[in-house]
This record gives structure tokens, sequence and C-alpha cells, in this order.
């Protein structure tokens, strides 16, 4: 009791002595200042940002987009005019960084020229993306500038949602055209398979007939080698005609130059008579085997007219034929040559169908990853490659059918030069007949007249003059007989020529057939190999018909809304679910300020009230003890509930549990009171210079306002050692977490930090020795 005695004493002078009340009740409010100000200007810092003056420009010049204006800076400046983030001011580029310079601004926001001019090439081969220009006047005030950054970041959000909308709408259009492009592709494909199948049956019969002339050429080929071995046969009898009747050509010359010296000698008939009579017989023998010679000759040449008429016959039909294979042909060519530019078409146009379908899947993932558009890819790039193919086998169709039509044209050349060179033959071999028959006419003349001759061999004398005159006869006629040897000789040459010429022709015409059949086989191999390619092309088209029926329906099933531009433009959306969620900086920071509040209230009381000495005089140093102890206590108790009422009532602190909030307070408050008393009541003036460096470790170690992770290694060390931590992580569950388990730990570690410095002043007052008298006057005593 005479302990509090003492302290009734020692408080009752305080109340009456003005100089020492004052100081007291001033320290009181140091924790509400510290605690209670901070608060109140850091409460709601982002509820004013409508009045922080930030500059923003306009250079963007707009640009067109699938037919369309995009002025995404124009929108942007709507866009801000309707937004209450900070003050706006839509000023020039010069404005804004003489503002900048002068610090009227505290950041800029600068909407480049080609700000729409790059938004619309995200299509492109290189895409360049807008750039929104962001200058915070980070000298001025570095966290405004953060501040901004943040609204810079939403946005821009905000701007790649609406730019992506345009994308997205023009991207629903290209899909519907892409549906309506795929019906359209179905149903050409559906006429692809419908030529195919035709192709296919024209290709079996080409193939078909090309079996057939393969055939005929073969036969052809046979029925060329007799008629080349008959014209071998002809020319060489027309080569031992030629001799022959050049030998009778020359017969006839010595038989005119003996008719000569005949007529000379008939001026000597007279003396020779028996001379000429005899003579006359061999002449008549002679005459004889001539007229038998000649007669023979007329039967040769009639056979040989015979032969070289039926030559000429034949080779007549053989050209009419060649000309109608040379016109076959060409007809051959020209269609074999259409089907390639077709089947070039076709090609083309698979080509064109399997690159679109590959531009699709490559524009739009989602559908390239669609297993029905993979195979329909895997079809077109199929049916793309096999009329390839045909069309190279049509080509190679193309270059035989070619190659056979030049062959006719030359087999139909030789055709001609053997019909002309038949045509000569027989011309010759008539010729020649007719001379035969001339001579043989001429031989039997003889014959008569020397006949006559002999008869009137006797009248030798009498009928000189009428002798005279039938041997100028004869000598006509035998002049006539050796011109129709000259042509008969020429006939025959004539004729060796033009057999010469028909075996060449022969020759060239069985080379020719040959190569006929070897055209003709390539083109039945060519033909197989067609007739395979169109019945790939039949199957892989109608393939694509069915792939691009199913592409275009599911592709049409694709429906433009604003829902779905919506998702498209934003994917995703964060749906925030807040733990313990905190409604302000104030709240956040509330902790943080009334710890540092209470443990300044608790360095400051040191300053007013002595920390050792009584105004009882003589007290004891229990009592003495007692007294400093309840006289911090108290000091602390009304700290921490001023401190309490103003962040609660004044402030609008709203905590999880009123009570708990005002107990915590306490044991805080006197926690800190007791540590600052031992340490300063030990190493008095050195002592508050401790409790100052305590202070400021704890201020950077405590994770009041930055997370513990975020500090220097070396200072976490010091965060389970000083109480401010404790302090801080106790009022954040009584405040926001609601976790009153640790609520209460932190208690306890403070109420031992408390105890234990407590123990530590007692120690002081119990076993250190009185200061001296000089000591005790020179401190300034608080009458408490």
């Amino acid at each position: 009791m005479k302990s509090l005695s003492v302290f009734a004493k020692d408080l009752g002078a305080a109340l009456k002595n003005p100089k020492v009340l004052i100081p007291m009740l001033v320290v009181l409010f140091i924790p509400v200042m510290y605690s209670g100000l901070f608060l109140k200007a850091f409460w709601d810092p982002y509820g004013k940002m409508n009045e922080l003056p930030v500059a923003v420009v306009n250079e963007d010049k707009g640009a067109r987009y699938e037919g369309k204006e995009l002025t995404a800076g124009s929108d942007l400046m709507r866009e801000l005019k309707q937004t209450d983030g900070f003050q706006w001011n839509f000023v020039t580029r010069e404005q804004a960084e003489a503002g900048l310079d002068d610090s009227t601004y505290y950041m800029a926001i600068i909407v480049p020229e080609d700000f729409s001019a790059k938004a619309t090439t995200l299509l492109d081969e290189t895409p360049q993306p807008a750039t929104l220009v962001y200058e915070p006047n980070e000298g001025y005030n570095f966290l405004a500038g953060q501040i901004g950054g943040t609204a810079v970041k939403d946005i821009k959000t905000k701007i790649s949602a609406k730019v992506t909308e345009a994308y997205t709408k023009s991207v629903m259009v290209k899909v519907t055209e892409i549906a309506d492009g795929l019906g359209e592709a179905g149903d050409g494909a559906g006429k692809i398979a419908e030529g195919a199948g035709k192709l296919d049956d024209g290709a079996l019969k080409l193939m078909d007939n090309l079996l057939v002339l393969t055939d005929g050429t073969g036969k052809l080929l046979d029925g060329v080698k007799p008629l080349t071995s008959g014209v071998s046969e002809l020319n060489s009898g027309a080569s031992a005609l030629q001799s022959g009747s050049s030998t009778l050509a020359g017969g006839l010359q010595q038989l005119s130059a003996a008719h000569q010296q005949l007529q000379t000698g008939v001026a000597q008939s007279t003396a020779g008579s028996r001379e000429l009579s005899g003579g006359l017989k061999k002449t008549v023998a002679g005459t004889v085997q001539l007229q038998n010679g000649t007669q023979a000759a007329v039967e040769g040449t009639a056979k040989l007219q015979d032969g070289t008429k039926s030559v000429v016959d034949g080779s007549a039909k053989l050209a009419e034929g060649l000309t109608s294979s040379e016109a076959g042909s060409a007809k051959l060519t020209a269609g074999l040559q259409a089907s390639a530019d077709g089947s070039a078409q076709v090609t083309d146009g698979a080509k064109a169908v399997a690159a679109g379908l590959q531009q699709l899947a490559q524009s739009n993932p989602q559908l390239a990853a669609s297993p029905a558009v993979q195979q329909l890819l895997q079809a077109s790039a199929a049916v793309a490659e096999g009329s390839e193919k045909l069309q190279q086998s049509q080509q190679q169709l193309v270059q035989g059918a070619t190659a056979l039509h030049s062959g006719q044209e030359q087999l139909l050349q030789g055709a001609a030069q053997l019909h002309a060179g038949s045509q000569q033959l027989d011309a010759g071999v008539t010729a020649l007949h007719s001379g035969a028959q001339q001579l043989h006419s001429g031989s039997t003349q003889l014959l008569e007249g020397q006949k006559r001759l002999a008869q009137g061999a006797a009248a030798l004398e009498t009928g000189g003059g009428k002798l005279t005159a039938g041997m100028q006869q004869f000598g006509t006629k035998l002049s006539e007989a050796a011109a129709g040897g000259s042509k008969l000789a020429e006939g025959g040459k004539a004729l060796e020529a033009g057999t010469s010429a028909l075996l060449s022709g022969a020759r060239k015409l069985g080379d020719g057939l040959s190569s006929v059949a070897d055209g003709s086989k390539q083109l039945a191999a060519g033909a197989g190999e067609l007739k395979e390619g169109t019945a790939e092309l039949k199957s892989g088209s109608g393939k694509l018909a069915d792939k691009l029926g199913e592409a275009a329906e599911k592709t049409s099933a694709v429906k433009q809304s604003d829902a779905m531009i919506e998702m498209f433009a934003q994917p995703v959306k964060i749906e925030e679910h807040r733990i313990n969620e905190v409604p302000n900086y104030g709240t956040g920071f509330a902790p943080y300020f009334l710890s540092l509040g209470l443990f300044v209230g608790a360095l400051i009381c040191t300053l007013v009230i002595p920390m050792r000495e009584s105004a009882v005089p003589g007290a004891s140093r229990l009592n003495r003890f007692i007294s400093r102890t309840l006289t911090f206590s108290l000091m602390s108790i009304l700290q921490s509930l001023l401190a309490a009422i103003i962040v609660l009532y004044g402030l609008g602190l709203e905590v999880q549990n009123i009570a708990l909030f005002y107990t915590f307070t306490f044991i805080t408050s006197i926690a800190f009171m007791w540590i600052i008393q031992a340490i300063v009541t030990w190493l008095d003036q050195p002592g508050r210079f401790v409790v100052i460096v305590i202070l400021i470790f704890q201020l950077t170690t405590s994770a009041g306002t930055f997370p513990l992770e975020l500090i220097p290694d070396w200072m976490k060390f010091f965060n389970p050692l000083l109480p401010m931590t404790y302090s801080v992580r106790g009022f954040k569950s009584v405040i926001s977490t609601g976790d009153y388990s640790l609520m209460w730990s932190d208690a306890g570690a403070l109420a031992i930090y408390g105890v234990a410095f407590l123990a530590l002043t007692l120690g002081y007052f119990m076993f250190h020795n009185r200061d001296s008298e000089a000591a005790v006057k020179s401190e300034q005593v608080l009458t408490v």
C-alpha cells in the first residue's frame, strides 16, 4: 500500500503543476499524431487520382482496314474522356513536353501517328504491334509514375480488346466466305468427279482402240513384207528387161545399117540374084525368129502392164489408207492435247484447292486441329498429286501421238512417191508394150515382105524398080522398128528406175510401219496408265467432293454474334475472390503505423517523465520502481486508448473484433513502454539512441509495408528478434484476417518481451546503487 501511496502522491503533484501536466498531455497524443495523421494522408490515395494532371497527345492519322475506317487513337480519346482515372489534359506534343519540363504534368500518354496503321498489320507476314508511348515524370514523383504505369496497362488492355474485336469481325466474315467457297468447291469437285468418270470411260475406249490399232499395224507390217519381196523381184525383172531391150535396140541398129547396105546392093541384085535368094532364105528364117521374139515381148509386156496396174491400184489404196490413218492420228493428237489441257486445268484447280485449304488451316488453328479438316487436307493433296501424274501421262500420250502422226506423214509421203513411181512404171510399161506391138507388127510385115521378096525373086530383074520401092518401105519400117527399140530401151530404164523407187518406198513403208507399231504399243501402255490415273482421279475427286461438303457444312455452322466476338476479343476474364479483403491503403498500413506510433509515443514519454526518482523523499527502491512503472503503464494505456478511438471512429477503420482490437492495442503499447523504460533506465541518454536504432531496424524488417521476402537476406535475420514484427502481424490478424489464434500468439510474444524488460527495470532499481545527490538534482523530476 505504501508503494501505491508514493504513486498517488506523484500523480497528485503532477496534476497540480501545469508545467508537468501539459507535457504529459501532449505526449499522450504522439501515437495519435503518428498513426492518425499518416493513415489519414494515405487512407485512399487512389480515390483522388482524378486530381492528378496527366497530358494526353493524339497524333494518330487513322487507317483503312477491310474497307472500313479504323481510328484507334480517336476511340481512345473518347474512352479517356468518359473515364475518371486521372485529370486528363488533351494537348499537343509541344504542350505535353513543356508541361513535363515545368512539372505541370506527372506523366504523358502519346498516341503515335501510325497507331491505327500498325493495328491493321496483324494478318500481315511481318505484323507490327501498335505502340502507345508512356512518359512518366518520375523525378517529380516516382510513385505517381508507378500508378500511371498500372493505369496505362489497363488502357492497353482495353485498346487491345477493341482492336481484337475488329479483327474478329473481319475473320467471321472470312469464315462465312470460306463456307460459301467450300460449298462451291464441293459442287466443283462433284463435277470433277463426274468428268473423271467420263474421262475414265473414254480412257477405257481409247485403250481398246489403241489395242486394235496395234494389232492392225502388226498385220499391215506383215502384209508389207510380201509387197517388198515382189517389188524386189519386179526390180530384178525390170533390170533384165532393160538389158534385153538394150540388146534388141542394138540389133535393130545393126539391121538398119545392113538394110542400107542391102539397099545399096539392090543395084547389083541382077548379078547376085542367087546370093540374094539364099540370103533371103536366111533373112526369112531370122525374121521368123524375130517375129517369135517380138510376140514373146508383146506377151511379156502385157503381163508386165497388168502387174504395174495392180501396183498402181495397190499404191493408191495404200495412199488412201495412210491418208485416213494420218487424219485419225491428227484427231487422236488433238484429242489427247485437249485432254492434257483439261487435266492441266484439273491439276491447277486441285492444287489451288489444296493450297487454299492449307492457308485456311494455317489461319485457323482450331479448324486445322479438326480430324475432318486433316482428312480433307490429305485428300486434296492426294487429288493434286494424282491429277499431276495424270497430266504427265497424258503429256507422254500426246508426245507418242505426235510421233505417230509424224511417222504416218512420212509414210504418206513415201506412199505418194510409191504411187507416182508406180504410175511412171505403168506408163513406161505401156510404152514398152506399144513398142513391142509395133515391133511385132513390123516383123510380121518384114516376114510378109521377105516372103514376097522370095516370091518375087524370080521376077527380080523385071521388078527391080518395085524391089527398090519395097526396100525403101522396108527401110522406113526398119527405122521405125529401130526407133521403137530405142523407146523400148528407154522404157526399160524407166521401168528399172521406177521399180528401184518402188523398192525404196516399200522399204520406207516397212520402216514406218515398224515405227507405227512401236508407237501404238507405247500408246497402248500409256493408255493403260491413263486408265489407272483416271480411276484414281475418279475416286479421289469423289472423296474431295464429300470432304468439301462436310467442311462447308461445319464452316457454315460458325455463326457471328456479339457474344462470340467479345469472347474472341477477351477470351479470359479475371474473377477476383479476395481473401481477407483490405478495402483501402489506410486499412492495409494501419498495423504498421499503429505499431510505429505506439513505439514512438513510448520513447517520447521517457523525455518528460523521470526514469528513476520520485517526488516523495526517501522513497524506497521498490516504491520508486512501482511508481515509475505505474506512471509509464498509465501513459501507455491512455496512448493506446486514444489511438484506438481515433482510428476506429475518427478514420473509420473497420476491424474484425473491436474488443480484441482494444486489448491487443493495450498489450502492444504496454510492451513497447516496458521495453523502452528498461533500456533508458539502464542507459539513460545513450539508451534513447539505442531505442532509435531498434526503431530503425524494426521499420525495415517488420514486413509492415513490403513483404519480408523482398528485403535483403541479412535483414531477415532481425525479423523474429524485434517486437514490432509481432505487433504488426497481430494487428493484421485482428483488423483484416480474423486469425485470433495468431493474434493471441503474437500478444503472448509481446507480453514475454514486456515482462522480460520489466524484470530488467526491477533489477536496476533493486540492485543498482542510488545516484549521487548532484545527479539526482540535475535530473528534471516530474512530481508524479
